[in-house]
């Protein structure tokens, strides 16, 4: 059982492990268990980690969908001085969580917000993936409706970094491929389940790594793509080039969205040159 002596009143925001329990730090099993309470996404999920290591400090559910209701308590709670630790199911909070909402309201009403610095399943797949890190762009889930997700990543096209992505099993499949229609041969890794038991890293490109996931391909457990930074011959200037890309693939309304994005050119400007695209055609 761990024992630790009460922690300084306020708000402690700490990582946990992304998978292998063993992989949490000596000072985030002192803070959980000094704390007056745990608050965490989904408390099957933590008492996990908290039954490994004997502590019993009281669980507290803090998701997105209760969080406008809990939030208030927990405030209540800094404002009697007591310790509350937030954690995420896996990983350093406030990444892809509801966390900053908390963190921002305690700094706001004069409270200690403390980082316990830890695990993180962005920097795990960047180090592991064989691409740049010198400098690296954290997206997230893309949204799950194809048309969206395409024009969300041709606004990704031209940033000069490795790309940083969350997908979930069923969906990354065609991730992969509205990916590699929109970035063609760019280097790519797909990591899955990291620090887990079926840890698994692919690298190739992306039509290679689509193609592969478009007749197979394990899809379950966390995923992390990490995309490579566009290549030099990819000239964002391209409009026309852009264009006639999007045009094979999408209607002109939505091809226009996404080079628009893409490029930051005005839309009516981007909509008049694919007129005269078609017209040529």
């Amino acid at each position: 059982m761990i024992e630790a002596p009460r922690a300084a009143p306020g708000l402690y925001l700490v990582a946990t492990p992304i998978g292998n329990l063993g992989d949490v730090t000596l000072r985030a099993l002192e803070i959980l268990a000094a704390a007056d309470v745990i608050a965490c996404e989904d408390t099957r999920v933590t008492r996990r980690l908290t039954e490994r290591y004997g502590i019993t400090t009281p669980l507290t559910p803090y998701h997105e969908h209760n969080a406008a209701q809990v939030r208030p308590k927990l405030l209540a709670r800094l404002r009697e001085d007591e310790t509350v630790a937030l954690v995420s199911d896996a990983g350093t909070p406030l990444i892809s969580d509801p966390g900053y909402k908390l963190a921002l309201a305690a700094r706001a009403a004069g409270h200690p917000v403390t980082a316990l610095p830890g695990p993180s399943a962005v920097l795990a797949a960047l180090s592991v993936a064989g691409l740049p890190t010198d400098r690296f762009f954290f997206e997230g889930f893309l949204p799950p409706k194809r048309s969206a997700r395409r024009k969300r990543i041709a606004a990704l096209a031209n940033i000069p970094a490795t790309l940083v992505l969350f997908e979930s099993g069923s969906r990354v499949a065609d991730m992969l491929a509205d990916l590699a229609d929109a970035f063609g041969t760019r280097d790519a890794a797909i990591c899955r389940e990291l620090t887990k038991l079926h840890e698994e890293v692919k690298r190739g490109d992306l039509e290679t790594l689509a193609r592969d996931y478009s007749v197979g391909g394990e899809t379950r457990g966390e995923f992390v793509i990490v995309v490579a930074p566009p290549h030099d011959d990819e000239k964002p200037e391209d409009v026309d080039g852009l264009l006639r890309q999007a045009l094979t693939r999408v209607s002109v309304k939505e091809a226009v969205g996404e080079v628009a994005a893409a490029t930051g050119r005005p839309r009516r400007e981007i909509y008049q040159r694919a007129l005269e695209l078609a017209k040529e055609k």
